[in-house]
């Protein structure tokens, strides 16, 4: 009987545990389950978005690719770039097909289509990465070329990150050039060059010696004027 009466008196203390944790227990349980399986889904559903947008973007390559060739597969460039956009906006590849109206715009010259695709990439991409970088720099050129050079150097200040600083100033430099302000863009490629120099990999060193090379005679005109007897 004794053994008996413990064993009853385990489970009353079972069931009292129970009345007093049971409902606070099984709640903790479900939440945890509802959040696994949440975050499964969610997973596997970004997965689907992904894979998505891919095959999307992969039918806008193959058509820009054959877009010299018809009007009308210019017209699914962009039908598809506006799907990507409107439907995966979060996504790289929406952001892509972004740039790629950006430029056609920019080579038909519409300036206003190209800057409001540029505006769209840099609201959606993450700050301070490549693609934002990539974006801002490209939009500073679309406003330089519409004519508003002080706005287009507000866009290229500085970035805080310095893996973007070389090619910052190398588009600083074509900005002021064609603004005319040839001594301040030789100022900007000599400091891509410094730039380069330090954090190797940022920009073609010999496309900036190319450009310092487009300015240098005037200025090795103006140095032998001033030594001639």
């Amino acid at each position: 009987m004794e053994s008996y009466r413990s064993e009853d008196e385990q489970v009353e203390a079972l069931k009292r545990w129970w009345d007093e944790n049971g409902r606070s227990t099984l709640i903790g349980i479900v939440v945890a389950l509802v959040a696994v399986f949440g975050w499964q889904g969610w997973q596997g559903h970004r997965a689907d978005q992904r894979a998505a947008a891919s095959d999307l973007y992969q039918q806008l390559l193959d058509s820009a690719a054959a877009g010299e060739q018809s009007m009308a597969r210019l017209g699914e460039v962009e039908r598809l770039a506006e799907r990507l956009k409107g439907e995966f906006g979060a996504t790289t590849y929406a952001h892509f097909a972004a740039l790629h109206l950006a430029r056609v715009a920019v080579v038909e010259g519409d300036l206003e289509v190209a800057e409001r695709e540029l505006r769209w990439v840099l609201s959606q991409a993450a700050s301070g990465t490549e693609l934002a970088a990539v974006a801002q720099q490209r939009l500073a050129r679309v406003v330089a070329a519409s004519g508003d050079t002080k706005a287009a150097l507000a866009l290229l200040d500085s970035p805080r990150d310095t893996s973007f600083a070389a090619t910052y100033s190398l588009a600083r430099g074509d900005v002021l050039l064609q603004a005319g302000r040839e001594e301040e863009a030789r100022g900007a490629y000599e400091q891509a060059r410094s730039l380069a120099a330090q954090y190797p990999g940022q920009v073609n060193l010999l496309t900036v010696e190319r450009k310092l090379a487009h300015l240098s005679p005037r200025q090795v005109r103006a140095n032998a004027g001033e030594v001639q007897p």
